[in-house]
């Protein structure tokens, strides 16, 4: 079972459940599934629905941040877990010793000596990485190697 028809078939088991929650979350990541697959023309592959998914946590993320501001904890709680029911769809995550390993990698790589050079050190580890680290923790696993 590919990605799409996992999302479809989780769909359809939170709309018959009636969890609003899942429910929610999943109807906005098929819309834009099928938006972006209107844009690009064509069908979307499992890499490209994990950016999608990347997307849209990134987006409730960011929300919840804004909602705790400004003093709406009901509505941050509302987007965390919506974040939740969408990190099923993300391959597995690497833990921070496996981030500092490709870290370590990647400086010894590019040669990297100060946090001037942290793009160079992130354009090697992002495809390495991608959907399977919080982009976050590695920028900050950068910063300290380089700094240190």
């Amino acid at each position: 079972m590919n990605l799409k028809d996992k999302i479809q078939g989780d769909f359809k088991e939170a709309f018959k459940g009636k969890d609003a929650i899942k429910l929610g979350a999943l109807k906005m990541l098929r819309a834009e599934i099928h938006n972006t697959e209107i844009a690009k023309r064509k069908e979307l592959g499992e890499e490209e629905i994990i950016e999608v998914v990347l997307r849209e946590i990134k987006k409730r993320k960011d929300a919840a941040e804004l909602y705790e501001k400004g003093g709406r904890p009901e509505l941050a709680e509302k987007e965390k877990a919506e974040i939740k029911t969408l990190s099923v769809y993300l391959p597995e995550q690497m833990i921070e010793e496996e981030i500092r390993k490709l870290v370590k990698i990647a400086v010894e790589q590019t040669g990297a000596t100060s946090a001037k050079e942290m793009g160079k050190v992130m354009a090697v580890l992002m495809p390495q990485i991608k959907g399977r680290a919080d982009n976050s923790l590695v920028s900050s696993i950068v910063k300290e190697m380089l700094v240190s």
